[in-house]
């Protein structure tokens, strides 16, 4: 009868009210918005009004891209950073659900230390952390936040803590053969 009618879904939910509670998209990444920032630049005719926001996206598999965007209303901005965090998306060194080792990192003023926990332990983590875990897909992770509270720089030290994990597995074998090279030398 009605061409605006609603769709609903197996819960009898409309769609709609659905999409904005759930910020996954149909291509599975999930976007979360860190920070909204109203920025002011002051000219010779008076102040110009811009929006200022912060975005992280990430597939829940492990990859994750942080970005920030500006416009002249807040939609525009999340828009422009979204679409730049899904062009920077970067692969995260996971085992399991959680981290494969302690790392540290420091971005700014901000410092960080991520640590591995158990099944069931859940995202320790607030802001920021919080966040990027989440988008990420980890799931048991242990975190405490130094210095600067800051969310652009605690996101950013996150992120770079994540991309400097590497597979240990990896490594370990690395070094097996190169003992056993210098064994065989001698």
């Amino acid at each position: 009868r009605n061409k605006f009618l609603m769709t609903t879904n197996s819960s009898g939910r409309n769609n709609s009210r659905n999409s904005r509670n759930n910020p996954k998209d149909n291509d599975g990444i999930v976007e979360k918005v860190v920070q909204v920032r109203r920025v002011t630049k002051v000219v010779k005719g008076g102040r110009n009004l811009r929006f200022s926001a912060m975005v992280v996206a990430g597939d829940r598999k492990g990859k994750v891209g942080v970005a920030s965007g500006k416009g002249a209303a807040v939609p525009d901005a999340v828009r422009k950073a979204s679409t730049n965090a899904r062009k920077n998306m970067v692969k995260v060194q996971m085992k399991g659900t959680t981290l494969p080792y302690q790392v540290n990192a420091k971005y700014g003023a901000a410092k960080i230390m991520l640590k591995p926990a158990s099944p069931g332990t859940g995202v320790i983590a607030g802001g920021g952390i919080r966040a990027v875990m989440e988008a990420v897909g980890v799931q048991d992770v242990l975190s405490k936040n130094f210095g600067s509270n800051n969310p652009v720089n605690t996101v950013k030290a996150t992120v770079k803590a994540l991309v400097s994990l590497k597979d240990p597995d990896h490594h370990i074998s690395i070094r097996k053969s190169n003992s056993e090279e210098k064994v065989n030398d001698e």
